[in-house]
């Protein structure tokens, strides 16, 4: 079905938004998808925060908050979404396409930043879903290879399909000009699916327990450790409270921008 999507009024009328075009949609399955727009001038962010982006709807405009999953040097924005037919948003913004634009906040945020976590050796990203996108911003910026010597990205999802970003990744980002040389040497992939077959198929928890996170190529203790450890959680909010309550259990600290910590979660996204 072709839904059409409802171009946003005179940017005039709206001052506390910017409008930026659309550059391309990549579609991963039938509920996940990517999309790039326009970089405003003005806008400058740190890689791993968020801002609101949403269509027209009558009075003000339909918004929702979404990471950036483009680093923060990049020249355009891009983003990962989950597609809810019924979602007042995302049953719309699934729908756009190369040219259509959309309004974007003046003003990102976040903690999901290295400024909020305490100096370390090891950074541990873990995701589920769509959780995956601050990380894909944190991940190709040269910034965090010179703070950590190792960046463990893990990725849980319910299906194979699911693992958006999985070729890219899992050459270890090759294709990027500015952090390849370090990724190959620093970057680790970690991506595991809970409802197929796969070559791993643990909860994030699980691995962490029995210590298959730690194996080779990794190096360190076959452990979380507070003191050379550094955690950021990204995900479904019983993902997020689960691990927070963990990390606080093993001597971890959370972190924010007024004060850094040892894991940091975004809490704008948790009830």
């Amino acid at each position: 079905m072709n839904v059409q999507v409802q171009q946003p009024r005179l940017l005039e009328d709206l001052p506390n938004f910017h409008t930026a075009t659309v550059r391309w949609v990549r579609h991963w399955n039938e509920h996940l998808f990517s999309f790039g727009i326009e970089r405003p001038a003005s806008l400058r962010f740190r890689s791993g925060e968020f801002v609101m982006v949403g269509l027209d709807n009558g009075p003000r405009p339909l918004m929702r908050a979404y990471s950036i999953a483009s680093p923060a040097y990049a020249e355009e924005l891009e983003f990962l979404s989950i597609k809810v037919q019924d979602g007042p948003l995302t049953s719309r913004l699934q729908n756009i396409r190369e040219g259509d634009q959309v309004y974007l906040s003046r003003k990102p945020t976040g903690t999901l930043v290295c400024d909020a976590l305490l100096p370390g050796k090891r950074l541990f990203l873990f995701s589920t879903g769509t959780g995956l996108a601050p990380f894909l911003s944190l991940v190709r910026d040269p910034e965090v290879y010179d703070r950590f010597s190792q960046i463990v990205l893990v990725h849980s999802v319910r299906r194979v399909s699911d693992l958006a970003y999985h070729d890219e990744l899992t050459a270890q980002l090759a294709d990027d000009p500015l952090v390849a040389d370090q990724a190959l040497l620093q970057f680790h992939y970690v991506p595991t699916v809970t409802r197929e077959p796969f070559r791993n198929t643990g909860r994030i928890n699980t691995m962490i327990d029995d210590g298959s996170l730690f194996a080779a190529p990794l190096t360190g203790p076959a452990k979380l450790d507070p003191e050379n450890d550094r955690v950021m959680l990204c995900g479904s909010t019983d993902m997020i409270r689960d691990f927070a309550r963990m990390l606080d259990e093993q001597g971890f600290e959370e972190g924010s921008n007024a004060k850094m910590g040892s894991y940091v979660i975004e809490r704008a996204f948790v009830d």
